[in-house]
């Protein structure tokens, strides 16, 4: 059992009786003994200058480590990010201390010696005239952690038996009371870090720091006591255990330093003099694992307790960051079935990219809930817009100019990205369009009128959007097609044994979405495509809704066409793209006529460009192309898993507070469903609940969205209908649920 008091500097010292297993045991190996020859390993290394054994600085008056600090008790391997700081950890009894303490050892006492921690190539410390700032720390820690652009730790020689890449260390020590996150970089990476929490402070991915909030916790004034909450990164675990000591190269950490070759091979008893099996001979601290054996790693590992984040490793850790005042405490479960990765997503340096974010609709904050509808903009999209239209504004090919040359070049590069994003083979498979509608039409009027004739099938979902209704109603009427829709069941999944019956060979096409737009139903497209292809069948997947929210995958869904636009994917308005398997494009005629879709134009006859340039006719909108080829630089920069993920964790916490309101009814509860939230509340008409929503800053769409067969299936003509973005987070959900009840409590 473990007790805390105050200590000299006001921090709590923790005190701790021996494990009982260890009571009264004599230690087995001498502390003085080791200290110098940690002493003299250090002082073997260049640029270091131990301290001599028994000598300790002098701190300022009440300033300095509580009495008796020391080096971390045995068998504590800084693994748990809740567990007790460095220096404020005593060993058990019967060792008394006499070597130095950690704080002077590491040179973080103001006025003493900066000794035993620099290393050759790593930032020196500020002179020993000075008092450690907060940003010295910062960096210091961001060394020593050798935190990558990613916001997780790299994986590193394993300190736990069995687990790959396991460390001793933990991102939660940066988030220590008193220490506000701050972008880390090394010199081996080359961008900056997003922040492990949403704390004030913390980086966008810009880099710029936002000013700590009034009334967020400050930092004590002594170095010494903010020093006590970084984590002991240059402390061996176990005396043969250095963390980190496969990390070579820029980005390393100042303790990953290789040992001399005097303490390798035979040698290695130069560090342990006695032969002494220090692992097993070192006491746990209790209710601390000691990683007695792989199983037990494992098992910790796995569970939802562990600092790891691995991948398909089970129930999730809370989201990061601490919620705001009054917020509900929640821990979400996410579905075993969706797969999704376990890594830091930091929403606060997010949030920083959008600047729309910080309009003020009627007097509160804008809380953007309309995003099925269109995304909102980074400002990395729009000073890239704003980059082409002042310095490389220019129609494309056919020119010699330097301008023109920037400008196709930038348009291609945008189509090169997109074939990158949905993982299409070749950029050659990608036609730029004005958005998924113009997709759709597309493939209509030029693959489906050429093949698809009198007496054909064409198959849809009951839950589609207009734009892919509409389109194959018009090609129906003109070339004799019949449709065929797919059922839902109750909770708006697809019915896959009704779609089944619906397959035969005058089954040519089968359009579905991917995302369904009014209800966040998550469709088995690779299933879908997989039966119609037995029956020889194309397949049109829409995936406007789809592609912000779940990794787009075209060679493993194997789909013949692939639809979406650029606006729902945080890039501009007015573009979108097709994807199309080679042969398709290639037995498709030209839908549209005119200048750069031709090879050759005679009054004769006309030759066509090979695709995509066949169905691009006249001048395309290059710089919103551009455009969305940043966005998708955005979105890969913060990864597709992780948004999936936080996306997940709102919907869940969502869904489980609007099931709490009297009278609200959820249209759409697939157990695979994207951030979409569509509802109805008793008593009122959904556009009385989006106006009452508006009054307080929040966006939603009220309507019937494009929809109405997907809504009268459940009964309704419209909806209200909420929908998550990667920016959103857990107070925009809080303040849409705490106005739905002041709603419905005025109106009851």
């Amino acid at each position: 059992m473990s007790t805390s008091e105050p200590g000299q500097s006001g921090n709590p010292v923790v005190t701790q009786g021996a494990a009982p297993e260890t009571a009264g045991l004599i230690s087995p190996f001498p502390l003085a003994e080791m200290t110098s020859l940690a002493n003299e390993f250090f002082r073997a290394l260049p640029g270091q200058n131990a301290l001599p054994p028994g000598s300790a600085p002098a701190s300022a008056p009440g300033i300095g480590p509580p009495s008796g600090a020391s080096l971390p008790a045995p068998g504590w391997n800084g693994m748990d990010p809740t567990g007790p700081s460095v220096a404020a950890i005593v060993p058990p009894p019967p060792a008394p201390i006499s070597p130095p303490s950690l704080g002077a050892i590491a040179g973080l006492v103001p006025g003493g010696p900066l000794s035993g921690l620099a290393a050759p190539g790593v930032p020196a410390l500020p002179a020993s005239d000075k008092i450690l700032s907060e940003s010295d720390l910062v960096r210091l820690a961001g060394e020593a952690l050798s935190i990558t652009g990613s916001g997780v730790i790299q994986p590193a020689a394993s300190t736990v038996p069995g687990i790959p890449g396991a460390q001793t260390l933990s991102t939660g020590a940066l988030d220590a009371p008193g220490i506000a996150p701050a972008a880390v970089t090394s010199p081996g990476y080359a961008g900056p870090v997003l922040a492990p929490s949403s704390s004030a402070g913390a980086p966008s991915a810009s880099g710029a720091v936002a000013p700590q909030q009034a009334g967020a916790a400050v930092a004590p004034p002594d170095s010494l006591t903010r020093a006590a909450t970084l984590p002991g990164a240059g402390l061996p675990a176990t005396g043969t255990d250095w963390p980190g000591a496969a990390i070579t190269g820029a980005g390393a950490s100042p303790f990953a330093l290789p040992l001399p070759e005097a303490c390798l091979g035979d040698n290695a008893r130069l560090l342990n003099p006695a032969g002494l099996d220090l692992d097993s001979s070192l006491p746990a601290i209790p209710n601390l694992p000691a990683y007695a054996n792989e199983e037990q790693a494992v098992a910790l590992a796995r569970s939802a307790a562990s600092p790891y984040f691995l991948r398909d490793a089970g129930a999730l850790l809370q989201p990061v960051g601490q919620p705001h005042a009054g917020a509900s405490v929640y821990e979400p479960v996410l579905d075993q079935d969706l797969k999704l990765v376990r890594n830091q997503f930091d929403v606060a340096s997010v949030r920083r990219d959008f600047p729309i974010l910080n309009e003020r609709v009627n007097g509160k904050p804008l809380v953007w809930l309309d995003n099925a509808a269109t995304t909102q903009k980074p400002q990395s999209v729009i000073d890239r817009l704003s980059w082409f239209y002042e310095h490389e504004n220019s129609n494309i090919h056919r020119a010699a100019h330097e301008l023109a040359a920037r400008a196709t070049d930038a348009y291609e590069d945008a189509r090169q990205k997109v074939a990158r994003f949905l993982n299409a083979p070749s950029s050659k498979e990608i036609v730029f369009v004005r958005g998924a509608t113009e997709g759709i039409n597309f493939v209509a009027w030029s693959w489906g009128k050429r093949h698809i004739r009198q007496g054909d099938e064409i198959i849809l979902t009951t839950i589609e959007h207009h734009a892919n209704i509409v389109p194959w109603q018009q090609l129906a009427a003109e070339n004799g097609v019949v449709l065929r829709v797919i059922p839902v069941d109750d909770n708006g999944q697809i019915l896959l044994d009704e779609y089944e019956k619906l397959l035969s060979p005058r089954t040519k096409l089968v359009a579905v979405t991917q995302v369904s737009n009014a209800l966040g139903t998550i469709l088995p497209t690779a299933a879908i495509v997989a039966a119609a292809h037995r029956y020889g069948a194309r397949v049109l997947i829409d995936g406007a809704q789809s592609v912000s929210h779940l990794r787009a995958d075209v060679q493993a869904l194997d789909c013949d066409f692939f639809v979406f636009s650029g606006h729902k994917i945080f890039g501009p308005t007015g573009i979108g793209a097709v994807y199309g398997k080679p042969d398709a494009l290639e037995e498709s005629p030209p839908w549209q006529g005119g200048g750069n879709m031709i090879a050759d134009v005679t009054f004769q006859k006309t030759i066509y460009q090979e695709p995509p340039a066949r169905f691009e006719a006249g001048t395309g909108n290059i710089a919103d192309a551009v455009g969305l080829g940043a966005a998708i630089d955005y979105v890969e920069s913060i990864g597709m898993e992780n948004i999936a993920r936080h996306e997940h964790d709102l919907l869940q916490y969502a869904m489980r507070e609007m099931k709490t309101i009297p009278g609200l009814r959820l249209i759409g509860t697939a157990k695979e469903k994207a951030a979409v939230l569509s509802f109805v509340l008793d008593g009122f008409k959904t556009e009385e609940v989006g106006s009452a929503l508006n009054r307080e800053g929040i966006a939603v769409r009220a309507g019937h969205h494009c929809a109405q067969p997907s809504l009268r299936r459940f009964g309704v003509e419209s909806t209200v209908r909420p929908s998550l973005a990667l920016y959103n987070n857990f107070e925009d959900i809080d303040r849409m649920i705490a106005a739905l009840r002041r709603l419905k409590s005025v109106g009851a």
